[in-house]
């Protein structure tokens, strides 16, 4: 029996990532990426050639084609659907101060929470396009429509022009998709930018099919990384996924809506009809590579430093804030190293980066649970910083549970060939594919280093 193909892409911070995988089971059957620029804001019009060149290739073969594209990043457009300015990304934080004004029109954080389900920090889409109209307001009055980079990549590669959509988790993360009503509020778009704008269709169901490339193969909604995410790894109900990437990502499934007043926790919608509250850090593997760089060494001599350290570093604890934060939400914060004497040694600051990047985890861990009052079924611990082997190994004691890890993938990219498979079958859930490779992980719990951790968050509050 001849297979059916899907591609799936993630078009991450960094990459563009490209899966050609069989519809019935799951199997990848051929990969490939191509890099992003650097910075915190960029040329869209680069992701598409990345996108050219890491899925292009694999276009003809696929019946079905989804994306999983970075959530939040402000892609505008003019009347001719031309880029206006360089996308500002999730990870640029200028627009905190945006963030806390329109928070207060929309009656506070409570209020906020209630109609878009998160209290709006610098992340999200629409602070940015606050940011834009008062700091460029000849950008702002030329912006006819407002994309995010998976609706844009989406476009291009529809065979209809005049066709722009997205989905309804990756909207949930703008600022001006509703929870609560689960469509648009363009009075917030409006709001945000100072004049009504367009903005792309909302797929009317997770399986939808709102397009068709050139080659004729079917368009899927698409969705945010982290939704991609969780369809990836196959998540449900009560179960966690820790994605350690650019940014770090506490993410749990719920079938119940959540709106957190104290912004810890967005409620953002998931790609299957569920939700998906979340609590995002924006330093994460991030952690690792400041640690390897200050010590001079790569990731497996990190890795081995950090293991040869007892728990607790030896007193010294990393509070990780190396270019602001979001959870808790410190857009101006900074690191601190705490706790070093003169015995402190290469390993401990070590085990520090490591613990302090697991205890920001654990924190968002915490929180879900908290503003979900639903404890963690299962842990899954994805991303790149998880092909750490001190963060596998240690992660079970700083979170005191076990933590079950995928073999290494792109999930992003598997979640969205999930997607593009459920769209090409029309079924009423998403196939089931098998997860090859999980290993769980434990270790004796380390409370201490936890606390201590937590001493440090709370008692560490001026950077000015």
């Amino acid at each position: 029996m001849a297979r059916t193909i899907v591609l799936g892409i993630d078009s991450s911070t960094q990459s563009t990532k490209a899966l050609l995988v069989d519809a019935g089971s799951g199997e990848v059957l051929g990969q490939r990426r191509a890099p992003h620029p650097a910075g915190t804001e960029v040329d869209p019009r680069a992701w598409l050639a990345a996108l050219d060149d890491a899925a292009g290739p694999f276009l003809e073969a696929a019946a079905a084609v989804a994306v999983g594209g970075q959530q939040h990043g402000m892609v505008a457009l003019d009347e001719h659907d031309a880029v206006v300015r360089h996308a500002l990304l999730w990870n640029d934080t200028r627009s905190a101060p945006q963030a806390r004004q329109l928070v207060e029109e929309l009656g506070g954080p409570a209020a906020c929470a209630e109609e878009l389900g998160s209290v709006l920090v610098a992340s999200m889409t629409s602070t940015k396009l606050r940011w834009m109209a008062e700091h460029e307001p000849e950008h702002a009055a030329r912006t006819h429509r407002v994309l995010l980079p998976h609706d844009y990549l989406s476009w291009h590669l529809a065979a209809d022009k005049g066709t722009f959509f997205t989905d309804r988790g990756d909207a949930s993360g703008t600022g001006y998709f509703s929870t609560r009503t689960e469509s648009w509020n363009h009075d917030l778009a409006r709001r945000a930018l100072g004049h009504d704008v367009e903005l792309p269709e909302v797929a009317p169901h997770p399986r939808a099919v709102l397009g068709r490339t050139p080659g004729g193969a079917q368009l899927a909604a698409g969705t945010g990384d982290n939704m991609a995410a969780a369809l990836g790894v196959t998540l449900g109900p009560g179960d966690v996924s820790l994605s350690i990437g650019t940014s770090g990502v506490a993410a749990m499934v719920s079938d119940t809506r959540t709106a957190d007043p104290s912004g810890l926790v967005t409620g953002f919608a998931d790609a299957t009809g569920r939700y998906l509250p979340m609590a995002t850090t924006l330093n994460a593997a991030r952690i690792l590579e400041f640690g390897a760089r200050v010590l001079g060494v790569d990731h497996a001599g990190l890795s081995a430093l950090a293991l040869a350290a007892n728990p607790g570093a030896g007193g010294v604890t990393l509070l990780p804030y190396l270019d602001g934060e979001r959870t808790p939400d410190r857009p101006e914060a900074r690191a601190t190293l705490h706790g070093m004497s003169s015995a402190t040694t290469r390993e401990d600051v070590a085990r520090a980066c490591v613990e302090g990047l697991l205890c920001s985890l654990a924190d968002g861990v915490d929180a879900l649970e908290r503003a979900t009052g639903v404890s963690a079924e299962r842990i899954f611990l994805i991303g790149g910083g998880a092909r750490s082997e001190a963060v596998r190994r240690l992660a079970p004691a700083v979170l005191g549970r076990p933590v079950l890890v995928p073999a290494p993938g792109e999930y992003v990219a598997l979640g969205a060939a999930r997607q593009a498979a459920w769209a090409l079958s029309g079924a009423g859930e998403p196939p089931a594919w098998a997860l090859p490779g999980m290993q769980e992980h434990t270790a004796d719990a380390t409370p201490a280093v936890l606390e201590e951790y937590r001493q440090l968050r709370d008692r560490t509050t001026d950077w000015s």
